[in-house]
């Protein structure tokens, strides 16, 4: 039989291990675990660098418990921006789209308040898709396995509201400066955008136009020094561009209008 540890040995460990937040997270662990075997897994889990998040088996976003699993991106908090942006935009009734949607948390955020809405969500990386799934069932959603646009049913072309778009912008070489949590982790192909980080974004844009609906908008993340180059890759997909962006959630965000 295991022996249950105590708060204070739960920080004590995981402080040693580097982490910073050790109080708080000592705190989810013991809230979270079903058995003192599973709090000493847990830490020993997370001493060994796994992110907290994928110790838990959920991360919270927009006020909501996301399950998440080991190998799927885990979604940031300055996302949340994102969220509260197409909210902003978001007609009554809206068709969403959520692109790259690693566990569907953007898609489950934005319709969360919602009485009626459709909600689809794509990801290429199979545990992702589960993940999404699992978080998405719940409110009527359907994820599907594969690359972008591709798995997304026809009848969705032209009748996008809210595409969100939460596409991998770490320049390739940047990859390697990621804190490990990350690097480690989370998939690659959840964080690499190509050379200069919008590889995949301008695949996106390139087609975002022939599924948006008439007024409808385009919503990813990027970095400001990619501003420029992500607005012109917009303007190109026929969309109208603009910038938000956000002290609070050190956050940019970028808009694209299809005309009505």
């Amino acid at each position: 039989m295991t022996t249950p540890l105590t708060e204070s040995a739960i920080v004590s460990r995981l402080r040693a291990a580097g982490c910073v937040f050790a109080e708080d997270e000592a705190r989810l662990i013991l809230a979270t675990a079903r058995t003192p075997g599973d709090a000493s897994a847990m830490v020993d889990r997370r001493a060994a660098g796994l992110p907290l998040e994928h110790v838990l088996g959920w991360a919270e976003f927009c006020g909501l418990r996301i399950a998440v699993e080991p190998g799927v991106f885990v979604p940031r908090r300055r996302t949340e921006f994102l969220v509260r942006e197409a909210a902003a935009l978001a007609p009554p009734r809206p068709v969403v789209v959520d692109l790259c949607c690693g566990s569907g948390a953007l898609g489950a955020a934005l319709v969360a308040g919602l009485d009626e809405y459709a909600l689809h969500a794509a990801d290429v990386e199979p545990a992702a898709v589960r993940c999404a799934r699992a978080n998405i069932a719940p409110l009527g959603g359907h994820a599907y396995e594969g690359d972008l646009f591709a798995p997304l049913p026809d009848a969705l072309r032209g009748r996008v509201d809210v595409l969100l778009a939460n596409v991998p912008y770490v320049p390739t070489d940047d990859v390697a400066l990621m804190p490990p949590e990350a690097r480690d982790h989370e998939p690659r192909v959840a964080l690499d955008g190509g050379s200069d980080g919008l590889d995949v974004l301008r695949r996106v844009t390139a087609e975002a136009a022939r599924w948006l609906a008439p007024g409808g908008h385009l919503l990813f993340e990027t970095s400001e020094r990619q501003v420029p180059d992500a607005v012109a890759a917009v303007e190109r997909g026929g969309l109208s561009a603009a910038v938000r962006t956000s002290e609070e959630f050190h956050a940019t965000v970028i808009v694209g209008a299809k005309p009505v």
